[in-house]
């Protein structure tokens, strides 16, 4: 009806063709906009307009896994999805491939910035904006915030501020795992990633002075605020994920051991959205990187996208020395038990970064991990792969996965 009363006004008033058509373009795209769900704080939608989190199925089906070499030299990954589907694989310092279908095939090179990675990269689920941290040099050092507003195609610079931690001190950003957007409780819409604090310089002597943390912002990245320190010191190089009722799980490497091997990682869990951590303990049956240090290693983490669920992925080497043998860890029940684990690769794997895909895209049903190998390889898995796995005796598979395991 609007297409054909603007034919109809042309041809009475002799209106430029240029002009009607700007009319329909116009009027199109306002009637798309219209259609199109926006999200809101408690809506359950990405800014894209899809749902955040969906259903078991999609992550099912046949067993699949797929390892490609996406950069071949460098070292510090992460991994994320914006909200459109497409897979960043950010690596060194700092650059990002992309993928618009679902993993299959990568982009070219971009360059985010000059600099030292600084890992956390997020995904503001709100408004779809993508948030990169890059330092100067070996933190501590001078931080630029890098603000991508198409995906992860063009990124700029922008001004943030982040606060000191309780005991006063602003954290560095090297090396964590992805950021993520809070989806559930009262802190719905707040983005956050894991910190740490140097103690002047990243030296042996200064190890046991580190400590792990999170900053989080609820004005899209502009103002950080810094969590209370972890539990214990001499952590660093952290991961987090949101739980289905709203807890944070916080797991982290302790790159300092007081005690000789087996190094086992460390966790917390936060209830007011990541300003404190409780519940502190030490994940016996996770290992923390290769077992003849007294240092850990930076893994991956990530809570696959399945409402009412607490399906959590980890990864990091499984090996007695060596960054090598990378293994995926699974637990169902928010990180309280990991009953079930699988090798990816007995070769070459040092630090790794965790994602999965997001519901209606073309990501949905994998999970990604970009791991140093060479440079970095990216494979993708669904769960059935995982749920091939050997199982741990910690814990159980649940009733609701039985006969899924392939």
């Amino acid at each position: 009806m609007a297409h054909s009363r603007f034919r109809s006004m042309a041809a009475s008033a002799s209106m430029p063709l240029l002009l009607v058509l700007a009319i329909i373009a116009c009027s199109t795209a306002a009637a798309a906009a219209a259609e199109t769900p926006k999200p809101t704080k408690d809506s359950g939608l990405t800014a894209a307009g899809h749902p955040a989190e969906g259903g078991l199925r999609p992550f099912l089906g046949e067993p699949k896994i797929e390892i490609q070499q996406v950069y071949k030299r460098g070292r510090f990954p992460n991994i994320v999805v914006a909200v459109d589907g497409s897979i960043l694989a950010v690596f060194s310092g700092v650059k990002v491939r992309r993928s618009e279908d679902g993993g299959k095939t990568w982009g070219p090179e971009i360059k985010v910035g000059g600099g030292f990675m600084g890992g956390g990269v997020t995904v503001n689920e709100t408004n779809g904006e993508i948030l990169a941290f890059v330092e100067e040099r070996h933190p501590p050092a001078p931080l630029t915030v890098y603000r991508s507003k198409d995906h992860g195609k063009t990124w700029a610079a922008m001004d943030v501020v982040i606060k000191p931690d309780a005991n006063g001190n602003v954290p560095s950003m090297h090396m964590n795992e992805a950021g993520i957007t809070l989806r559930h409780g009262k802190h719905a819409g707040r983005i956050i990633r894991a910190a740490r604090h140097y103690a002047g310089k990243n030296d042996r002597s200064k190890w046991p002075q580190h400590y792990t943390t999170a900053i989080y912002s609820d004005d899209g990245g502009k103002t950080w605020h810094t969590s209370k320190p972890f539990a214990e010191m001499g952590t660093g190089e952290a991961t987090l994920a949101e739980l289905s009722d709203g807890r944070l799980y916080y797991n982290t490497r302790a790159h300092w051991n007081k005690d000789k091997p087996p190094l086992r990682r460390r966790s917390a869990y936060s209830a007011d959205g990541g300003a404190t951590w409780t519940d502190y303990k030490i994940v016996q049956i996770l290992p923390d990187g290769p077992q003849n240090t007294n240092y850990g290693c930076m893994g991956g983490l990530v809570r696959l996208p399945i409402k009412d669920k607490d399906i959590l992925v980890y990864s990091n080497p499984d090996s007695p020395s060596g960054r090598n043998h990378g293994t995926l860890w699974a637990s169902f029940d928010g990180g309280k038990t990991w009953p079930i684990k699988r090798l990816v690769t007995a070769g070459s794997f040092g630090y790794s970064s965790l994602t999965a895909g997001r519901p209606k895209t073309k990501s949905e049903g994998w999970i990604y991990v970009n791991y140093e190998s060479g440079g970095s390889k990216v494979a993708r898995l669904n769960l059935s792969w995982l749920l091939k796995g050997k199982k741990t005796g910690d814990g159980v598979v649940p009733k609701w996965l039985e006969g899924k395991r392939g």
